[in-house]
């Protein structure tokens, strides 16, 4: 994580997204914008939460842990999106792990700041209100939602969504091979399995794997499999 001491390129992202209104005078001079590197860890589950993270370019990987140590991938996200606020409103730890899946810029400011200057500033309270009632109406359908489509399906949307960014033309990501497992569990699916899909993507030339990693090379049929992509 980097922070970025350009005032005026916050303008400029608060504009774009036109959210000038949600921070008042006083809260301004508290907000940051920090860069995460593609794979970069946002936040990790169970650790302390201090900052809210407004994501205004880039894309994040948001995914849970059970208590018995699986993963499972829960979306994809592009701007807008929040990071941090269930956490701030509920005073918890961090409830999922967040990671930058292309190079991210994510405007912050600490809870203190918040508490202080933004307690009772209606239109970030409303901001908050929106966000955080969309994300428990979609969290509620989205673990056994995800998991009911094939393993086919399941992968290439995972592809998919770490291989493209559209607010970023110039990203072009790849899965290595090395991470499959943690795809593999990510999607909720046997190691052995995941190798299975993998061949017969490849033999209907949807993807290609070739120089340790995984190559999206048909990305209009890669995504009527993906049923439009069931992360995002």
């Amino acid at each position: 994580m980097k922070e970025i001491t350009e005032k005026e390129l916050i303008n400029t992202y608060l504009h774009q997204h036109q959210i000038e209104s949600i921070f008042n005078d006083e809260l301004m001079p508290y907000l940051s914008l920090y860069s995460f590197d593609q794979g970069e860890l946002v936040c990790s589950q169970g650790e302390p939460s201090q900052y809210l993270y407004v994501l205004v370019q880039g894309k994040l990987k948001i995914y849970t842990t059970s208590a018995e140590g699986k993963t499972l991938i829960l979306s994809f996200k592009t701007p807008l999106e929040v990071v941090g606020d269930i956490e701030y409103v509920q005073g918890n730890d961090l409830i999922n792990t967040v990671e930058a899946v292309s190079p991210v810029l994510m405007i912050g400011v600490h809870y203190r700041w918040l508490k202080k200057y933004g307690s009772d500033h209606s239109p970030l309270l409303n901001f908050l209100l929106k966000i955080i009632t969309y994300k428990f109406c979609i969290k509620s359908n989205s673990l056994s939602f995800n998991l009911m489509y094939p393993v086919d399906v399941r992968l290439a949307s995972y592809l998919l969504s770490v291989s493209f960014d559209e607010s970023n033309t110039q990203f072009k990501g790849r899965l290595s091979t090395t991470h499959l497992k943690d795809a593999a569990n990510l999607i909720g699916t046997s190691y052995r399995h995941l190798n299975r899909v993998i061949r017969k993507l490849c033999t209907q030339g949807l993807i290609e794997r070739k120089s340790g990693f995984i190559h999206v090379k048909d990305r209009e049929r890669l995504s009527k499999l993906a049923n439009d992509n069931i992360y995002e």
